[in-house]
Order: structure tokens, then sequence, then C-alpha cells
């Protein structure tokens, strides 16, 4: 999973939408039965297999590594194995990236005044280089900011409604990840990016981020609150921007698996980013997800069905999204519609877990917003599977951090599972699942020890079945889920 700032919601529903999730419906004993040959057991030969790998590759599997190659070619090899047509779709990501001489923003004629890189702002990895003098002109901002996170400056296309090209766009960081405010502000026509600190208590200095986006081709920087609010107190201030830097790109691959029968105008997508991070095997941040969507893959092979499948492991999403991302880009309009649905199922089986289900209708009007419509529905699907199991599930908001983001942004509704990451166990959650409360839902995340120890056995089979289960029933019946196009467009 990729690293941001998270929101965690308690998880209510409508009672019409939990009422007609577990309905009577077609899906209902495929659902059944292809949760009941899902195992936990058969998901953990899976991460076995992925811990060996890692092993036998330096100890991580990380994109651009040989310990990701093997990776891609396990799945790959089983999911052709079991009758699936099988894409390797490449994308490219950032192979190294290095700043040549430190950044320069200053304020320009009357006034001038320089900024010391490093220090009020620093360079976002992995900009491009560029050197721009322009205005600078502020995109909705709010200042003063309020109390509690809320800025969703940047954050839509029509933010910049009304902006300038060839200015440097001024954005304050809020409630959507830093790539949507940098990509919508250079089509946008922005000759540079300056985003700054929201300016809540703890959110006011910059620190270096990697936000994984370097296709902008123009110079993007990180300040503190302090800066932005000077620059935006001066309509019309001129900067200079200049970013120095060198980059070198590689290519690594999705894998993309198509069942075999389906209906192609309707598309149920279902996903998982198969790259750890450097520093680990990362057998819970993303094993897991991985081996609970190839054993659902290999058990919904045996069965004819009504919509096609697609099953995506990703690439590079711990550099940013990158394979998501670049494979939506990819999608003309018209595929774009065929998708019906994305289900993103990333760190299933944390050690100290929390069942926590994407909040598709934000029901607590806390944080992010509400997914495209269907999501709700998704959500209501998800939640009925756990109050029938007799277990709780709780909301957590689409905060971009894992590969739904580029689904939800062109419109595509979304759901999954997550069972937490770095942030802590709350009493509430401990209270409903058991655990530690004030402790990481995992400890090791990002970490060397996220090895073949780290994952919660029960987390793991119940999940996996979750999984069989929505897919199951999304795959016989989308009649629940608004179609954005006309069947066939």
């Amino acid at each position: 999973m990729r690293r941001f700032v998270s929101f965690i919601s308690v998880l209510t529903l409508p009672l019409a939408l939990t009422t007609a999730a577990r309905a009577s419906g077609p899906g209902d004993e495929f659902a059944e039965q292809l949760a009941e040959r899902v195992t936990g057991v058969d998901a953990e030969k899976h991460l076995r297999a992925l811990q060996e790998i890692a092993t036998a590759n330096g100890g991580n599997r990380a994109a651009g590594t040989p310990g990701y190659v093997a990776s891609r070619d396990y799945v790959a090899g089983i999911l052709r194995a079991a009758g699936y047509e099988v894409t390797l779709d490449p994308i490219q990501f950032v192979r190294s990236w290095s700043e040549t001489t430190p950044a320069v923003l200053e304020v320009t004629g009357t006034g001038a005044k320089s900024y010391a890189a490093n220090q009020d702002f620093r360079t976002f990895h992995p900009s491009p280089a560029g050197d721009v003098t322009a205005q600078v002109q502020a995109v909705d901002v709010t200042l003063p900011p309020t109390a509690r996170t809320s800025s969703t400056s940047g954050c839509e296309e029509s933010d910049f409604n009304g902006f300038v090209a060839g200015r440097i766009a001024l954005l304050q960081r809020g409630t959507c990840p830093f790539v949507e405010k940098v990509v919508n502000a250079d089509a946008a026509g922005a000759a540079g990016v300056i985003v700054f600190n929201e300016g809540q208590e703890g959110r006011t200095e910059s620190e270096p981020l990697d936000i994984g986006e370097w296709r902008t081709g123009i110079p993007m920087v990180y300040a503190d609150f302090a800066v932005g609010q000077e620059l935006a107190a001066t309509p019309g201030t001129t900067v200079r921007l200049k970013v120095d830097a060198a980059l070198a790109l590689a290519t690594d691959h999705n894998v993309i698996a198509e069942s075999p029968s389906g209906d192609p105008r309707n598309v149920v997508m279902v996903g998982a980013h198969l790259d750890s991070v450097p520093e680990g095997p990362g057998i819970n941040d993303n094993g897991s997800g991985s081996a609970a969507i190839l054993e659902v893959a290999e058990e919904l092979a045996r069965t004819p069905v009504t919509n096609k499948v697609r099953f995506a492991f990703w690439a590079a999403e711990e550099l940013g999204l990158l394979g998501s991302d670049q494979y939506v880009a990819s999608l003309s309009p018209a595929e774009r519609d065929r998708i019906r649905l994305y289900l993103n199922f990333d760190m299933v089986a944390s050690p100290n877990y929390a069942y926590k289900l994407f909040d598709g209708d934000d029901s607590d009007r806390v944080g992010a917003s509400a997914g495209p419509p269907g999501s709700d529905l998704i959500e209501a699907q998800l939640a009925a599977f756990y109050r029938a199991r007799g277990l709780t599930s709780v909301g957590t908001d689409f905060d971009g951090r894992s590969d739904y983001g580029p689904f939800v942004a062109v419109g595509i509704p979304a759901g999954g599972v997550f069972t937490g990451a770095e942030g802590l166990k709350t009493a509430q959650e401990a209270t409903l699942f058991g655990g530690t409360a004030g402790a990481p839902y995992d400890a090791c995340y990002h970490r060397a020890c996220d090895t073949i120890t780290n994952y919660d056995a029960t987390a793991l089979d119940v999940n996996a079945d979750a999984i069989a289960d929505s897919t199951a029933r999304f795959a016989l019946d989308l009649s629940a889920i608004p179609r954005r196009t006309p069947a066939g467009q």
C-alpha cells in the first residue's frame, strides 16, 4: 500500500442497501459455492511462494527487480494454467532520480525574496527539470485553514476554471493525493506547481515526498504553509521556480487476466498490487491481496460466468500507483465504460487487523467524499457478507492510497477490503475485532519484517471468502450497478 495520510470511519449503511445486498438473486448459490472452494490455506500456498521468490532475489519483490519479475511470472503461469487469457501490460517507472543542484524558489521584482531549498520548500521526487519565471496563481485555496483537513485545492479539473495557462499554480495540501493536484495543474497549462502544506497543527512544514509523477514535464515543489500563505497574499506575484534534476526510466509489467467466458461489454475488474517495497518481501503488503485474488481466480475459472471478469496484478503501486494509473490512462472512453466496477484488495491479512470497507457512500460525512455511483452498493454487498458471517466491518475513506484511485478518478465505481497499515487500532476497533488497541495494524508495514510470519491466517481466510463472494455475485449479476453509458458503446 502506498504511504499517505488516511482517515477511518465507522461504517453505517442505509437499511435499504443492506437488505438488498443479501436479497435472493442469481448469484447467491454461486457465491456460496465459490467462497466454500476458496480457502485461506490455499491462499497461504501463494504467500509461501512469494516469500520464496523474495528470499531468492535479495529479500524483496520491488518494481524493477528480479523479485518482481519472478512474482509476475509465477502469477501469470498459474493464471494461464487455469485457462485465462493473460497479458503482460508494460508500464514505465522512474529507475533513478537525483537533483544536480538545489532547487530555486524566489520572488522577483519588487519585494524580491529567496526561499531556502530543503528548508522552506522541497522538490517533489521525481520532479522533471525546469526553469520557469511566471506569475503565481492560487487555485481554490482555503486561508486561513479550517480546523480539520478540508482543502480540495486542485483536486478537480473544475478548480482550474479561470486559470491562466503559463502561470505557476499555487495549490494547498488537503483531501486528495498530491499527484491528482499536479496532474490537474498540468492539464490546465501550468508552467510549474507549488503545493504548500495545509496549515493545521502538524501540517505546516514541508517534507521530502515521492509522488511518483514525472510525466507532467513541469517543475514541482512542496512548500511550508508560511510560504504558500505569503505567496497567496499578493496576487500577481512573479516567482522563479527552478528544478535541476536527472531521471532515468525503466519498464515493468502489470499482469492482466480475463475469464474465457462472460460478456465483454460488462467487465468486473478485481485487482491487487503485486510489488513490494525494497525494504522487504511484502507478504502482507501486498502478498496477501495478491494471493487471495489469485486463489479466487483459480477457483472462478471452473465455472462459466455471465459478465467478463478481469483480474489485475498491478506493478509499481509502491512507486505511486503507476501500474493502475497507466493502465486506466491507456483505456479509451468506451473501454473504461465497459468496466462496470473495480474491486481492490490491498493488505487483507494484517496481524492486528480490522475489517475495513471503502466508504462508498460517505456515510460518516468525514474525510474523502463518496465514490462514484455504484460504490455504495459495492460497500453494501461486502458489508452484508461479513454480517452474514456474524462479523462486523467498519468504513475507511477512499484516500488515494491504493489502486482504486485511478478508477475512482474516471468515474468507475469501486470498493474493497483493507485490514490496516501503519495506523493505530482504536479502542473501539479492539472491542469489535480483538487485537491490541494503540498498536499498529501492521507493525512491519514497509519493513524487512513483512515476511511469511507477518499475517493473520483468520483474516486471510475470511477476506479470501469475501473476495470470492463479491466477485461471484457481480460476475453473474450487475443489475444493481448503474450503467454509465448504454451497453455496447
